[in-house]
């Protein structure tokens, strides 16, 4: 079996998952995710996160090739989550004196999931642990994005081996190092990931960024997605104007329509937004994307306009999941306006507006209801303007 290193005798034994419709069973998954393993072969050997449990046939196969008839001496868990750790039962069962390591915190929720672990290292902030020529150090990085999250430094090979920091969605396509692909193509991916997982802990993503910066590193090695060996200031810079929330200029246009006179007001509104310069406007009907698409262009872009008609006195129904998110996830420093429609009672405006205040966003437009379809000019003229007022906002 051909092997992939990243340097000598560091070895990549992730597995692609393009199986799975969801992440989290609510994250749509359209180009798969990676689940990165990382085995270190030394005069100890040591495999750094496994996988998800279902790929274990193909994933210990992986790491048999590499050793020859070695044993795994440690197996660091870096996160708990199970899409790394929930093979974890399988790989003690094949070499039975392996030992787990992980912190302080690692271990309570590790045999809540899985049961007692016999041989148990707890390293703590800064502590090392030499496999011969590699020495493995470890740092806590906690809520990023789990409270035992850490992640693992390799001194002589300067790599890190980060966790979910640094990591997105999309399965690896052949190409595992970042100078192999496009990285265009996986940049959205990467947002998509970060504005649904990451971007709640979004100041404790800066620290561990920060705590990044004391040390010299070559290459940054995640849990999913790419490894990053020549494009390191490029995935850095990202990860801290995301963290930052530092948005580019873009409207996101979100509505919800029963009968399609919302998604008209949309429409309209998307034209006075492009007519008064925004080049980039999305619009997305709520219905039909799934949710981390939109927040993903939420988190990247300045101005938000929401929509929604009434619904038995309240809003749209599938809307509620987004402000939801939305208020969970908190994506700061958005102008926003709000639109709707009606027919015999209104709603939906009022209710988006309830959610509105809880995210102190800016206001820079009244809201505007329609009732019926925006067939007056009256009712054409002011969401056009609404559209524009947000344009002239972030323009």
């Amino acid at each position: 079996m051909q092997q992939i290193q990243l340097t000598e005798n560091i070895y990549y034994v992730g597995v692609n998952d393009r199986r799975s419709e969801r992440f989290e069973n609510h994250m749509d998954l359209p180009n798969g995710v990676s689940y990165n393993s990382y085995l270190i072969v030394d005069e100890q050997v040591a495999l750094i996160d496994p996988v998800e449990a279902g790929f274990i046939e193909e994933y210990l196969l992986k790491v048999k090739s590499v050793l020859q008839g070695r044993k795994v001496d440690y197996l660091v868990i870096n996160h708990d989550e199970p899409d790394h750790s929930s093979s974890i039962a399988a790989v003690i069962r094949e070499w039975p004196e392996v030992q787990v390591v992980g912190n302080a915190k690692t271990f309570p929720p590790l045999e809540a999931f899985y049961g007692p672990i016999e041989n148990k290292k707890v390293v703590a902030e800064g502590e090392t642990l030499c496999l011969g020529s590699h020495t493995l150090q470890f740092f806590m990085m906690p809520m990023v994005h789990w409270p035992e999250s850490m992640l693992t430094y390799e001194q002589s090979s300067k790599i890190v081996f980060s966790n979910d920091a640094f990591g997105g969605f999309g399965a690896l396509n052949g190409g595992i190092f970042d100078d192999q692909v496009n990285i265009a193509f996986y940049e959205d991916d990467m947002r998509r990931y970060y504005a649904n997982i990451v971007g709640k802990v979004a100041m404790q993503a800066l620290k561990a960024i920060e705590k990044l910066s004391a040390l010299e590193i070559k290459m940054i090695a995640p849990s999913h997605g790419l490894v990053w060996r020549s494009n390191l200031a490029w995935v850095i810079g990202k990860y801290t104007q995301w963290s930052k929330q530092e948005p580019e200029e873009g409207i996101v246009i979100v509505y919800g329509s029963l009968h399609g006179n919302t998604g008209v007001m949309a429409d309209i509104v998307a034209r006075g937004a492009a007519e008064a310069g925004i080049k980039e406007v999305k619009v997305y009907d709520v219905a039909k994307t799934e949710v981390s698409f939109i927040m993903s262009d939420i988190w990247k872009y300045k101005g938000v306009i929401i929509g929604a008609c009434a619904h038995y006195g309240s809003m749209f129904p599938d809307m509620t999941l987004l402000v939801h998110e939305i208020n969970e996830f908190k994506p700061k420093d958005k102008c926003y306006a709000l639109f709707g429609g009606m027919s015999w009672s209104g709603g939906g405006v009022k209710t988006l507006a309830k959610y509105a205040e809880e995210g102190k966003w800016n206001l820079v437009a009244e809201s505007v209801e329609v009732k019926g379809a925006p067939i007056r000019e009256e009712d054409w003229d002011k969401l056009y303007n609404l559209g524009k007022a947000v344009a002239e906002a972030i323009h």
